[in-house]
């Protein structure tokens, strides 16, 4: 499949009425490129624990769409998008307005990035993508599919692994039979699942993504898991005093976490409400030199840390409510 990208040379502060535009226009999936630096909330959405290093922000923005190359004149749409571009000259700096144009090949964004997800062991958890096929060699394996869809969270990420070991560890550690596991930020659901498969007995997620919800659902039946053995709800634990009530006081043996540092520091008071008397609190997504900071966080709750475990320069922190199990 070949397509034409069309690439407007505008000003930061015109991309956002330029985006507008072009979707008014019936263009969809625009492409911005600019030297903006990340908030703390962009860098949150990007489930990554440091910024990227940006050139300066020189007031430049770049603004793309594509169209198909499938025998349609766009001559009248491309000469629509320069007039709605004049117009808007009046009331904001679009910079040059220069349009270029390239062509490219396969454009398949949903699709593509499934050529870098392949089958992988964890213990003795085969996690697979659905669209490849269990090998001889996985004969007894606790086999986990997943389809990431649009949100977070293939299994491959190394705080994703972290957390699946410690689930493996403390589930089937003999502690209790058939735990109930808080996810919080479930993304995909696959730690969700995994908990399930494992042998806990429900899972309660929490995600601040809607499209996380679909995801999980998708997951759960690719993987043959009854529905109502997981609730999911949209919500911050962090702030929502509701939501609090609604997962529950004092109702799981564990919760885990796979957030990030920043995240996981202003929630860890309102973990051992979760918990129940001696439950485990197990997290990732922490960069290691956080580490110390977070640990510090945790422990002024009151929760004892029981284990620290590093994979490259990620770390994973398990703590333990006081009290008997």
């Amino acid at each position: 499949m070949r397509w034409n990208k069309y690439t407007i040379e505008t000003t930061t502060a015109a991309e956002d009425f330029m985006s507008s535009m072009l979707m008014e226009l019936g263009i969809e999936g625009v492409e911005i490129e600019d030297n903006i630096p990340l908030s703390g909330a962009d860098q949150a959405a990007m489930f990554i624990d440091f910024l990227p290093e940006l050139p300066p922000d020189d007031g430049v923005s770049h603004v793309s769409f594509y169209l198909e190359e499938d025998g349609t004149d766009h001559r009248e749409l491309l000469k629509q998008v320069k007039g709605a571009l004049e117009e808007l000259r009046g009331t904001v700096d679009v910079g040059s307005g220069r349009i270029t144009s390239e062509q490219t090949e396969d454009l398949d964004w949903i699709n593509n990035w499934k050529k870098f997800f392949h089958s992988f062991t964890i213990e003795d958890i085969l996690i697979k993508p659905t669209w490849e096929e269990a090998g001889p060699e996985d004969a007894g394996k606790c086999v986990i599919e997943i389809d990431p869809g649009v949100s977070f969270g293939t299994g491959r990420h190394e705080t994703t692994q972290l957390c699946i070991r410690q689930l493996y560890k403390y589930i089937r550690s003999g502690d209790w039979e058939a735990p109930r596991v808080l996810d919080v930020g479930c993304g995909s659901g696959i730690l969700s699942i995994v908990a399930l498969k494992l042998g806990a007995s429900a899972v309660v997620g929490t995600d601040l993504d809607p499209d996380c919800m679909t995801s999980t659902r998708e997951n759960m039946k690719v993987n043959r898991l009854d529905e109502a053995l997981g609730t999911f709800y949209v919500g911050n634990l962090i702030c929502d005093a509701a939501l609090r009530q609604k997962v529950g006081r004092e109702a799981y043996e564990i919760v885990v976490a796979n957030i990030l540092a920043e995240v996981i520091i202003p929630m860890a008071p309102v973990i051992p409400e979760c918990l129940k008397p001696g439950g485990y609190f197990i997290t990732s997504g922490i960069i290691d030199f956080k580490e110390q900071e977070v640990r510090e966080a945790i422990e002024q709750t009151g929760m004892e840390i029981v284990e620290v475990n590093h994979q490259g320069e990620w770390v994973n922190i398990t703590a333990r409510k006081p009290g008997a199990l």
